[in-house]
């Protein structure tokens, strides 16, 4: 009876070992290809805060300074950033995928976020002497913030861009 009773208990034991779940790890490379978009132009609204003629007016402008001096803007709206803690983790992450996956290297790279009320903008090594940290949060406090703080995020945007054309030159 006792080994009856041991040997039941060690089946138990034993299949549930043998049929467990164990957790899947992933790492960032995976999970950055399902998060971010598989292509990225001029403009991403994924938040939906521009209307098409905006983003075409922007657009061109973005394209322009791209001929004029040879450096990229991208800009990105996104209402998630899950996984990522904040803009800054998310961007940073972001500009990684597009130059390592996408092969875009942008000199400048903007991340908006209306919901969640944050602003990133990113810039690259090559252009660091042109346009560093400090100069960065000065036209984001200057030029975009009283903008979104209307309401108008296209007119934020589009003063910010002109700032950082202006700086690239």
């Amino acid at each position: 009876m006792k080994k009856t009773f041991f040997i039941i208990t060690i089946t138990l034991f034993l299949s549930h070992t043998i049929f467990a779940q164990t957790k899947k790890v992933t790492n960032q490379n995976s999970q950055t290809q399902t998060i971010f978009s598989k292509s990225y132009d001029y403009v991403n609204d994924y938040e939906k805060i521009l209307s098409p003629s905006q983003i075409t007016g922007l657009k061109n402008t973005l394209k322009s300074c791209e001929s004029n001096s040879g450096h990229k803007i991208i800009i990105v709206t996104t209402s998630s950033i899950i996984p990522y803690a904040n803009i800054p983790e998310y961007a940073l992450y972001l500009n990684t995928y597009l130059s390592n996956k996408l092969k875009m290297n942008a000199a400048v790279l903007i991340v908006l976020s209306k919901d969640l009320r944050q602003i990133q903008l990113q810039a690259s090594n090559q252009i660091g002497n042109k346009l560093n940290y400090d100069e960065t949060r000065e036209i984001i406090s200057n030029f975009a913030l009283p903008e979104f703080k209307k309401g108008d995020f296209h007119k934020g945007l589009e003063k910010a861009v002109a700032q950082i054309i202006v700086k690239l030159k």
